[in-house]
């Protein structure tokens, strides 16, 4: 039987008001605590519980005077329903494979990186990352990341995740693909390929981030069925995405 260390204590710190990054005209404050040390992954583990997000080693959750509207969100992989648009999904890409290539960051990725932050996300802080900045995603990561391809049968990386593998299921960090390749729905698909996979390994969730009622970038995150969404109460299931959204209607409407 395996035991866990004992988790050090835990101590956060609230940033400054800061540009809403999904909702625009709103500003945000996020709390949050830097990782390291050998309780990172469990500490992180721990604090994934009440919808703590990781970038870099740094984990942290919205918690906007204001505003509520980002929910943290998990799939329900053992209920996944498998929609009749994710089926056309899978269909389209039915010549791509999977492969876990564990930290392996490499110069293919990080020009497929790069194409899909420039057409994507152009003026965001990611546009001017460098491979080493690029590379760092992963390797300085202090948790279990690992590092995701897809490929066509012609051996083309068309997609890549980068994924932090907990107990209860797998975290999507981040993830980019062919901008070129609209009509795939490779974001999408990725997704898909997480839910088989936490399938596969017994794992019960997906974590997805934050989902925003509102923004139409992270509308998407809505689809996935079953889907719980992280509030005081703790996880509950999203029954009604127009009713949740609702609920956490910022106060400043």
């Amino acid at each position: 039987m395996s035991h866990q260390r004992p988790l050090a204590p835990i101590v956060f710190h609230r940033s400054g008001p800061m540009s809403c990054p999904y909702l625009d005209g709103l500003v945000e404050q996020q709390l949050f605590m830097e990782l390291g040390g050998p309780n990172a992954q469990d500490t992180f583990e721990h604090l994934s519980q009440f919808g703590f997000r990781r970038s870099h080693h740094i984990v942290y959750r919205p918690t906007c005077r204001d505003c509520q509207a980002c929910i943290p969100v998990r799939i329900r992989v053992a209920d996944f329903e498998n929609k009749r648009r994710y089926r056309k999904t899978r269909n389209r890409n039915d010549d791509l494979s999977m492969s876990d290539v564990g930290q392996m960051a490499t110069q293919e990725q990080y020009r497929l990186f790069s194409r899909y932050v420039r057409s994507r996300h152009g003026d965001g802080d990611m546009a001017g990352m460098t491979i080493r900045d690029y590379s760092n995603l992963v390797v300085a990561s202090p948790v279990d990341t690992r590092l995701l391809e897809w490929r066509r049968d012609d051996g083309k990386l068309m997609a890549t995740c980068i994924a932090d593998r907990l107990r209860d299921g797998y975290s999507a960090v981040y993830s980019f693909f062919d901008p070129d390749e609209d009509r795939r729905s490779l974001g999408n698909h990725m997704i898909l390929s997480l839910v088989d996979l936490a399938k596969r390994t017994g794992k019960p969730f997906v974590y997805l981030g934050f989902w925003v009622p509102g923004s139409p970038k992270m509308d998407y995150k809505a689809g996935f069925r079953p889907l719980e969404g992280y509030t005081r109460g703790g996880w509950q299931e999203i029954d009604d995405p127009a009713r949740w959204a609702a609920i956490v209607r910022c106060k400043a409407d």
